[in-house]
């Protein structure tokens, strides 16, 4: 089976309860509290039907308290939720049957081989035996992993267990798939290997919500996302269109005391001068003039690229370290 045969088998049609060019997850004014404190400050959104939208946003940002809304396994202290089009509130058991999760963590089941923990997973389903088989081995064909069908658990790479934890949330054929973290700790390899998958389903029509603390994952698969912090959302877009936004076209990072370069570039016009250890950021729109003037100082150790996602995030949330 070719690499895009599941995917391409498996188209997604209108949604139902969903209007053409709708949202698949709706919320207003959504709020969660605990003890008294606001993890999510009200916020609205809209997530629509096909491709990747992403959540991005430092620790404590309400990420998390936001997808476990969505799935049903915290209710919002205030505000409306709906999936599908669906109250969240009153229909978790149909939502739930037409999402598939891929949580942070891999938790396949170690007494059973890799195609019986899809097996066992459909069951939670109540899916037809004829439609099992065709779709485990269908699945393992998807995610490379046909040949380790048999194998135990404990003989898989990481790479091969986050393999089998997104095969396994495929199972249900979703209409939603929710994402946490989905490859966090993998080698680049098995990361652009399901960053692949993940378009492909995309571009079969699926809706993926995407959350990551990888700036560049979220830039090349999000059609669009949204940044939280502090419980809000405080920015919105796709990721080009935020890097414009927010941020000059170039940076020049430096190293060099901080003295220096504030002598040598503080009085370009249009440019910005940022901090973060050892390293100087100068952001500019014009990088002819910087590149001239550090041209004149012997040792002077730098670097120039394009502005990414990452240096919209750093500005808009902050350089500090935020723990968990």
């Amino acid at each position: 089976m070719q690499d895009q045969e599941w995917a391409l088998e498996h188209p997604q049609g209108p949604v139902a309860g969903v209007a053409p060019g709708g949202s698949v997850v709706v919320a207003r004014g959504l709020t969660k509290a605990f003890d008294g404190r606001l993890a999510v400050r009200g916020i609205d959104l809209d997530v629509p039907q096909g491709g990747c939208f992403g959540f991005l946003g430092p620790n404590g940002a309400g990420k998390t308290t936001t997808l476990r809304m969505i799935l049903g396994q915290s209710p919002p202290s205030s505000g409306t939720l709906s999936v599908f089009g669906l109250p969240v509130e009153r229909s978790i058991r149909e939502i739930r049957a037409r999402t598939g999760v891929v949580p942070q963590a891999d938790n396949a089941d170690p007494d059973f081989t890799v195609a019986e923990n899809l097996r066992m997973y459909a069951r939670y389903f109540r899916l037809p035996r004829a439609v099992v088989a065709p779709r485990v081995r269908e699945l393992l064909e998807f995610m490379e992993l046909a040949d380790r069908a048999d194998d135990p658990i404990k003989s898989l790479s990481g790479g091969m267990k986050r393999r089998l934890t997104i095969a396994r949330a495929l199972i249900n054929d979703p209409e939603l798939i929710i994402l946490d973290e989905p490859t966090t700790g993998l080698d680049p390899q098995v990361r652009r290997m399901i960053w692949n998958r993940l378009r492909q389903l995309g571009h079969a029509g699926k809706t993926l919500l995407l959350t990551t603390h990888y700036m560049d994952e979220a830039e090349r698969l999000c059609d669009d996302l949204v940044v939280m912090d502090g419980g809000r959302i405080i920015a919105q877009g796709a990721p080009r269109a935020l890097v414009e936004a927010h941020v000059e076209p170039y940076v020049v990072e430096i190293q060099g005391d901080a003295a220096t370069l504030q002598r040598l570039l503080g009085s370009l016009p249009g440019v910005r001068l940022e901090r973060v250890g050892e390293t100087g950021y100068c952001y500019t729109a014009s990088l002819a003039p910087v590149l001239e003037r550090l041209g004149q100082v012997p040792g002077i150790s730098h670097r120039h690229r394009p502005t990414t996602l990452e240096d919209v995030f750093l500005r808009i949330t902050g350089h500090e370290l935020r723990e968990a």
